[in-house]
């Protein structure tokens, strides 16, 4: 199973996951490029899919649909599901809300494909107000092999590395990331991110340490992920 990135609107990047024969679209706002692809590929495409219901992930939906035979997995049918196979192969699907709370996120041979759940450099942002739990869906993409690649919803990354930097200024493995990242391709690891994404090191002491220093709660796991979210979300 191999998956194709496709960028669309300012920020947006959704997803083609596909076989030999057979495709899935993960929140397909790219149409017209995801269609000429199936085309010149010759692949059938089955399902069409979302992260989560913002308009800005779903708006492809209908003109996939009315184009293809495929079928629309609903995501509440997928979180009863747990998961859906595509051309024999499992797509593993784990509720994880907190930047929404139907967000949903797909997992496959190493391949996390995470929406707004998880982005490169950062967390999405809280739009239920319910940091505990988004704080468990986040612990819960953190067991993951750290050679998981990530796949998220939007490209943000210079911003929020900037934004990491002026958190830890000395940290080299911004630069390092910033050097490679290529937005035609925006990807990264769990191991990058626990590197570079200070919303994802709510347990580690230099963090902990910085948090100290600007005052703020960092007494226990829930305090330092809330004080994180602070400084990288304005709130």
């Amino acid at each position: 199973m191999q998956v194709k990135q496709f960028r669309y609107g300012e920020d947006n990047l959704g997803y083609l996951i596909y076989g030999k024969k057979y495709a899935a679209v993960l929140d397909g706002g790219a149409v017209q490029e995801i269609l000429f692809f199936l085309h010149e590929n010759n692949l059938e495409l089955r399902y069409v899919l979302n992260t989560h219901m913002h308009p800005d992930h779903t708006m492809g939906n209908k003109k996939l649909l009315e184009a293809t035979s495929a079928e629309q997995l609903e995501i509440s049918d997928l979180i009863e599901r747990w998961s859906f196979k595509l051309e024999g192969n499992e797509i593993r699907v784990y509720h994880t809300p907190g930047h929404t709370n139907d967000s949903i996120i797909y997992y496959f041979n190493y391949i996390l494909l995470s929406g707004d759940t998880l982005l490169v450099g950062k967390v999405g942002r809280c739009f239920t107000g319910n940091t505990e739990i988004f704080l468990r869906s986040i612990k819960l993409l953190l067991t993951l092999p750290l050679e998981t690649v990530v796949y998220g919803g939007h490209d943000y990354v210079r911003e929020y590395m900037a934004t990491a930097k002026l958190i830890e200024p000395d940290n080299p493995h911004i630069d390092k990331f910033l050097e490679k990242y290529n937005p035609h391709h925006v990807v990264s690891t769990i191991n990058e991110e626990l590197k570079i994404n200070p919303t994802l090191r709510f347990n580690d002491k230099k963090m902990i340490s910085i948090l100290r220093d600007k005052g703020l709660p960092h007494n226990s796991e829930l305090d330092c992920w809330r004080s994180l979210l602070s400084l990288t979300q304005g709130g």
